[in-house]
């Protein structure tokens, strides 16, 4: 079956949602590798019920009135990444974590860089919030919608 999109604009460019009937898919930035998230068909609806809502809280996250998020996930990946995903979910609106600290909550120290993987792969771009997480030095580190927009939605939430 074909996912539904919409293309919204954001203070952070051109956003892609993708949708299914379960729930949001996928958050996808204008200039991103599509590589990176692999999904099936598309077809353009700007009135699917979930990409309206999903416009409507992340229009409230960008005006400063919002903190979390309530549309319905529709995760698709493997277990770990889905793991590793719920944990970023996790993390408190204004707070980051080290790629080391959500590998020690995941039960395994040693997956930093598996960690930092499954991140990268994150379909739903700020409401699975992987802006969160920074290298252990303190330091932006890679995101798929660049590290100005990184810091942009980081300072967003100062």
């Amino acid at each position: 079956m074909a996912l539904a999109y919409k293309i919204i604009e954001s203070p952070v460019g051109k956003l892609k949602l993708v949708a299914s009937e379960k729930g949001l898919v996928a958050i996808l930035w204008e200039n991103d590798n599509p590589r990176r998230v692999r999904l099936n068909e598309l077809v353009a609806d700007n009135k699917h019920p979930v990409l309206t809502e999903t416009e409507r809280q992340l229009d409230e996250y960008f005006a400063g009135k919002r903190k979390t998020f309530s549309v319905p996930l529709d995760m698709r990946g493997t277990r770990f990444e889905k793991d590793v995903w719920e944990v970023l979910l996790a993390i408190p609106f204004g707070e980051t974590r080290s790629y080391g600290q959500l590998a020690k909550q995941l039960g395994n120290p040693r997956a930093t860089r598996a960690v930092g993987a499954a991140n990268g792969r994150n379909p739903l771009s700020i409401i699975v919030p992987c802006h969160r997480v920074i290298g252990s030095s303190g330091k932006l580190t890679g995101f798929a919608g660049g590290l100005d927009t990184k810091a942009k939605l980081l300072s967003l939430e100062k």
